[in-house]
């Protein structure tokens, strides 16, 4: 028998400035479930993660919060931490970047670089807030696009035209956190130079390490020529300062990635059998894989190995990619209810019904996986509770009521024993290789099958008959192996159906190579219900509390001539005179804030010249920082009838449009209009 390999395994580190959605649970449950197979298989495997926990939106968020960012970091990861844990992601250790411990190998690292000849400096030309005292990042700087003239564009790309610029290049550039006109000064930066590890990664991203798609994509930045990479940020900026270099910081992306050894050597510490050098120095013999989504491979594959290689360290086995996670064949969206929180899903529907279904969809490729919320009530109540958990619940109930709960020994099916012992391999291999779909399809036809035989043999019917009580005990025995064995396949998905069975089936914790043996004269505990099927009813509840209420009464009611209002704009037609006597006037947004104790309200003052106006909108989750849009002109309804609401008063209604949730766009005059200009 071979060695247990050591194998060290990482997610990508989730940002500590917001919650884990399903889309994020994707890469966390893939990464989990591959790990449970390796401890499974009897190797040392360990699992570590983090918050990335750096960064100017950190330091933004707090300020705006009124606390420090370490207490904002806190309070995330305890977030963080209790949706990962009910989710059944089983970490070895869950840290923080913000940890000493990551402050010292990213410092070590970089002065490794720096003496090697690896890091440059040069002066930087940059936009720079004067009223907030720092530099901007690129999005945090808007303006008008240079190339078609849209308005309210990010600094280094426009979402309307799709062209991409220098922040230099926007037309009356503002400052996205003041409102302030940014002025360009020079700062010293400190660079990685990438381009000396070209012939490196050009041999590494071909050596198997990588998917075929992703080393292609890969190909395309390398054959254009690697570009020295910006690691350093001024003050202020939440993160670590550069040895030697005061008022200068590590960039996030620097020190996120060595998040991942910080995590390890967190644990080493408590943990005296595991050695940090024996999985990180040059040459080690330890597997390490990253699971991470396609969005940041430049960052894993490009980037951090030739990091490791400037800094004399080991560079990863294997960086897996996964695609985006789609939602009934589209992007995840708010207004549909279709963008879930991962406490969202929790609060209506088990854990392990996500898993399985993730397992069911996930290939070896960087495809994006569909979430089809109709398939997977489907397949969940199909497979799971019709199939494996099916078969224990058919054949208990005689073993204990027949034989006092004892499994007798024997075997009544020798050719599917067989074929489940000869199934085994493959299972095993589609599970190291990540095809978690073809394993669950393998494993699916087992169960297929193990019912075919059993409701050929009809147990209830024989226990009718005289005589038969022997060969009802032999085929319920058989039953309950084979649906041991099923349980022992899928245990890396459902650890919890796991944890049941074997309480049922009266076993320590099962091992792959358990799978070899069987259950004779054994002692079985009594049945109870393993799974229950997906209500419907409660998916729907899921995505009705996912969905973002947009204020239907304002955003579809419209006004008439005789002050009333129409419920459906689209349903009823109106006069000109009714129109034209709608007041329109350009509005510069003074200040806008989220509504206490509102989910979907934004307060927004609102100058039309010659008053300010207070007015709630339900426009939260498109602007979930609404301070961004202070300075910003809009398009306001402003004789409309003051509302009260259980906020305050509502004195007016700003124009918007789009589907919702995410996508709902704040209406814009063209550039040189004057808050209080009416519109005709």
């Amino acid at each position: 028998m071979s060695e247990p390999r050591q194998i060290l395994v990482t997610s990508a580190l989730p940002y500590a400035n917001g919650s884990i959605h399903l889309g994020h649970m994707l890469e966390y449950i893939q990464t989990d479930m591959w790990v449970r197979f390796q401890k499974l298989r009897g190797n040392q495997c360990i699992y570590v993660c983090a918050d990335d926990a750096h960064g100017s939106a950190i330091m933004l968020r707090a300020e705006k919060e009124g606390i420090t960012p370490e207490q904002l970091i806190a309070n995330v990861q305890a977030e963080h931490s209790a949706d990962f844990a009910d989710f059944l992601v089983d970490f070895d250790n869950y840290h923080s970047t913000h940890s000493e411990e990551n402050r010292e190998l990213s410092s070590l690292i970089y002065t490794r670089l720096r003496d090697a000849g690896h890091i440059a400096n040069r002066s930087v030309t940059q936009y720079f807030d004067p009223e907030k005292g720092m530099f901007l990042a690129d999005r945090f700087i808007k303006g008008t696009c240079p190339k078609c003239a849209a308005e309210d564009q990010y600094g280094d790309n426009c979402e309307k035209c799709g062209a991409t610029y220098a922040p230099t290049e926007l037309k009356n550039p503002k400052s996205a956190i003041s409102g302030a006109t940014p002025v360009l000064r020079d700062s010293q930066h400190f660079f990685f130079k990438l381009p000396d590890f070209q012939a490196m990664l050009q041999q590494w991203t071909r050596s198997g390490t990588l998917q075929d798609a992703v080393a292609n994509k890969l190909a395309e930045w390398l054959d254009s020529g690697l570009q020295e990479w910006d690691i350093s940020r001024d003050a202020p900026y939440f993160g670590f300062e550069i040895p030697g270099e005061p008022g200068k910081y590590f960039y996030v992306w620097l020190d996120a990635p060595i998040g991942y050894m910080a995590s390890f050597k967190n644990l080493c510490a408590r943990r005296p059998e595991l050695d940090f050098d024996a999985f990180w120095n040059e040459g080690s013999k330890a597997e390490l894989y990253h699971f991470i989504g396609k969005d940041i491979v430049n960052f894993h594959a490009l980037f951090w190995p030739a990091m490791l290689e400037g800094a004399g360290l080991r560079k990863p086995t294997a960086v897996n990619v996964h695609g985006y996670l789609t939602v009934n064949g589209a992007k995840m969206s708010k207004s549909r209810g279709t963008f879930i929180k991962a406490r969202t899903y929790l609060d209506h529907l088990q854990p392990e019904y996500l898993r399985y279904y993730y397992a069911a969809k996930l290939g070896r490729g960087v495809d994006d996986l569909d979430l089809n919320l109709e398939d997977f009530v489907q397949k969940v109540n199909s497979d799971l509770v019709g199939k494996v958990v099916n078969i224990a619940s058919r054949c208990a109930g005689f073993i204990h009521k027949g034989n006092d709960g004892v499994m007798v020994a024997g075997d009544a099916a020798p050719e599917l024993t067989e074929a489940f012992l000869a199934a085994a391999p493959s299972i095993a291999e589609a599970y190291e290789a990540r095809d978690f779909g073809r394993a669950m399809r393998e494993i699916m036809a087992l169960a297929d099958r193990a019912n075919a035989w059993i409701a050929d043999k009809a147990p209830w019917s024989l226990a009718k008959q005289e005589g038969k009580q022997d060969e009802v005990q032999a085929i319920c025995a058989q039953g309950v192996n084979l649906f041991r064995q099923l349980v022992i396949f899928l245990k890396p998905v459902l650890p919890l159906l796991a944890a049941d069975a074997e309480a049922f089936l009266n076993v320590a914790p099962l091992t792959w190579d358990d799978h070899l043996s069987r259950l004779e004269n054994h002692q079985l505990n009594p049945f109870k219900a393993l799974m229950s099927r997906i209500e419907p009813a409660k998916v729907e509840a899921m995505v009705a509390a996912s969905k973002e209420d947009l204020l239907a009464a304002e955003a579809k009611a419209a006004p008439t001539g005789n002050g009333e209002l129409v419920k459906d704009p689209l349903s009823a037609e109106i006069e000109f005179d009714t129109f034209a006597a709608v007041d329109l006037r350009v509005a510069l947004i003074v200040k806008a804030e989220a509504v206490p104790g509102a989910d979907k309200l934004l307060q927004l003052t609102l100058d039309i010249g010659d008053e300010r106006r207070n007015v709630f909108s339900g426009i939260k989750s498109a602007y979930p920082e609404p301070s961004l849009l202070e300075g910003r002109l809009t398009m306001m309804v402003a004789n409309l009838k003051p509302r009260k609401m259980r906020f305050g008063v509502s004195e007016g209604m700003v124009m918007a449009a789009g589907p919702g949730g995410e996508e709902i766009y704040l209406l814009s005059p063209d550039s040189g209009a004057k808050p209080g200009q009416r519109i005709k």
